[in-house]
């Protein structure tokens, strides 16, 4: 199928915009690579102490068998990364069993934003990325592995990692997920009760009970926030097995599929004949690729903010307009909590990725001439994985969805369009996912209430004071400011206000989470107001506009542009739970339209 004329016209923006900087990056990693075996250049006083803890160290040492670096995200407070406490002893024997060794090179720290929202604690959460991708770096830093496995799967952990993996470009790298907890209370009766307890008509009690029926074993939570959607990136991309990402910790074919990863992790080192840089896996072509796979599932806006930042550790530069493009010309196939009922259980059980890609594919919206940690193209991840004989095999996936509720092909779509979009206007830029909003808000145009932080809308919220149309501005949260936490503590709240007939928004230069779902939300805006972005300027009363079908952000006061901007006091924001200590990454954040990374 020839490919569609917009994918090939953002393809080339972003490949001319690169140029200098994809080259000169694939210069670097490729003379990194000519230096052959990293281990051979170490001398025997550093090989000793690399290989002392190891009972095989005798096979590292007289000979030339792979070996893997293993960089974890496991910890066992958190769901999504509670299975990974079983796979390096897995990787090891998988390893043995490849003529390889493997080792773990470090752990990343993986913190959780469901626990930390609308806390002091949600302030570092953008910046763990960073410290991510900085912990990664030291762990491959000891220069003594020919591939790596990377172990991670929720918010910001993937993003830390790919940085890392861009970073260390001329190692063949191979990702490697948990899976999902298998479906407990439906997602849309966990949504009602919280708003029941937002608005008094139930206790904590049964918000605690459905909480836990929810939330209730390891792996991944089964909505599609931000988690998922990394999921699904790394497959769109190449960088998981096909059909990978879906499957339930704990089973034979999630244990199978883990040493499969192994062996691809194996053979694709230097010392072999299928040497594969991961940097050459991550080229424009695949960024392309995993943002039609964002349009086209409904995925997590906070892969809007990440995806830029992860492009730019191999060389790519992305811009709000590639994602803004790639949109309007990619169909909505899926219905995925929070924008359908269904769970990502459901959604793999309907036919998954694989007949996505399948079909994306087809209608010429996906580059299927990329390189792949599977071999080949594109068109393996059309694939699914099945049991053979105590082995995982790859037989051609389903080209029939199994539910059309949850999961259509290109021709008959949910919406013809991703449902993000660019906002630009005298507030500044910023997106809007409308793929969950109801065609009705896609246009909001009421009087501003202007907060500096949510517990001040919270506050309002319980003091009766919403009673009209209100766009509710929530500025000073960008990642200069505070370090831009999400703001999906107020979903409940704007959602209740939404069904009592109001029109509602959010304007924000904060985040708000992949499981946003029905309440129309400005986020990202930049410049933001700690840095004197026009947000800034705004005051209680001013008509704002809100234009998700035009793209538009506007303050309609005739006065607007002449005014002073406000200013904040952010000192309770520099101290407390940590956040002395990253002082230096909210001074060094780029803005949001450009990741809002303090390392690159």
């Amino acid at each position: 199928m020839t490919l569609h004329s917009t994918i090939d016209r953002v393809t080339d923006r972003i490949r001319e915009r690169s140029s200098k900087t994809r080259s000169a990056y694939l210069d670097r990693i490729a003379k990194a690579a000519e230096e052959g075996p990293r281990r051979a250049h170490l001398s025997c006083g550093n090989q000793a102490h690399a290989y002392a803890g190891m009972e095989n160290k005798d096979d590292l040492a007289a000979s030339r068998k792979p070996n893997i670096g293993i960089v974890t995200a496991y910890n066992d407070m958190l769901s999504a990364h509670k299975p990974y406490e079983r796979f390096p002893e897995l990787i090891r024997a998988a390893a043995a069993q490849n003529g390889a060794t493997a080792q773990v090179a470090g752990g990343v720290p993986a913190m959780c934003d469901g626990v930390t929202q609308g806390r002091a604690g949600m302030e570092l959460s953008l910046f763990s990325r960073d410290v991510i991708a900085l912990a990664a770096g030291v762990a491959m830093s000891h220069d003594t592995f020919d591939s790596a496995l990377y172990l991670g799967v929720c918010d910001k952990i993937v993003p830390g990692l790919i940085i890392a993996a861009g970073s260390f470009g001329h190692i063949p790298s191979v990702f490697v997920p948990a899976g999902p907890m298998p479906s407990g209370l439906p997602n849309d009766e966990k949504s009602k009760v919280r708003q029941q307890f937002a608005a008094g008509e139930v206790g904590r009690d049964r918000l605690m009970e459905a909480e836990m029926a929810s939330y209730h074993s390891p792996g991944t939570c089964t909505f599609y926030g931000t988690a998922n959607s990394n999921q699904m990136l790394m497959e769109f991309m190449g960088l998981h097995l096909p059909g990978s990402s879906f499957v339930n910790p704990g089973t034979e074919m999630r244990d199978a599929l883990t040493g499969a990863a192994v062996e691809r992790a194996a053979s694709i080192t230097k010392l072999g004949n299928d040497f594969l840089p991961v940097g050459e896996v991550l080229d424009e072509r695949a960024f392309v690729n995993g943002i039609v796979g964002l349009m086209a599932t409904g995925g997590s806006t906070n892969l809007v903010l990440h995806l830029p930042a992860m492009a730019r550790a191999a060389g790519v530069l992305l811009d709000i307009e590639d994602f803004n493009d790639i949109s309007d010309n990619v169909p909505l196939m899926a219905r995925v909590y929070p924008n359908g009922l269904a769970d990502v259980n459901h959604f793999h059980a309907a036919g998954g990725l694989g007949y996505m890609i399948r079909h994306l594919l087809e209608a010429g919206l996906l580059h299927e001439d990329v390189r792949t940690i599977a071999g080949g193209g594109l068109d393996r991840y059309t694939t699914e994985p099945k049991m053979r004989d105590g082995r995982v095999v790859w037989e051609e996936g389903s080209r029939d969805s199994q539910n059309d509720k949850i999961l259509r092909p290109a021709t008959d779509p949910f919406a013809k369009t991703g449902g993000l979009k660019q906002l630009v206007g005298n507030l500044g830029r910023g997106v809007i996912k409308v793929s969950a909003v109801a065609p009705e808000r896609h246009v909001i145009e009421a009087p501003a209430r202007v907060f500096t932080d949510q517990e001040q809308v919270k506050a309002a919220f319980k003091a009766g004071d919403f009673t009209t149309d209100t766009i509710v501005v929530v500025r000073f949260q960008g990642p200069a400011a505070n370090g831009m936490p999400e703001l999906h503590s107020l979903t409940p709240i704007l959602s209740v206000l939404q069904d009592r007939g109001l029109k509602v928004a959010l304007v924000t230069d904060g985040r708000m989470s992949g499981a946003s779902g029905k309440v129309p939300a400005a986020i990202h805006i930049a410049p933001e107001a700690a840095n004197g972005g026009p947000i800034a300027k705004l005051r209680d009363g001013d008509m704002v506009r809100l234009d998700a079908v035009n793209g538009g952000i506007e303050c309609l006061a005739e006065d607007f542009d002449s005014r002073d901007c406000a200013t904040h006091d952010l000192t309770p924001n520099q101290f407390g739970m940590g956040r002395e200590m990253f002082g230096a990454f909210r001074r060094a954040a780029s803005d949001a339209t450009e990741g809002a990374c303090a390392i690159l």
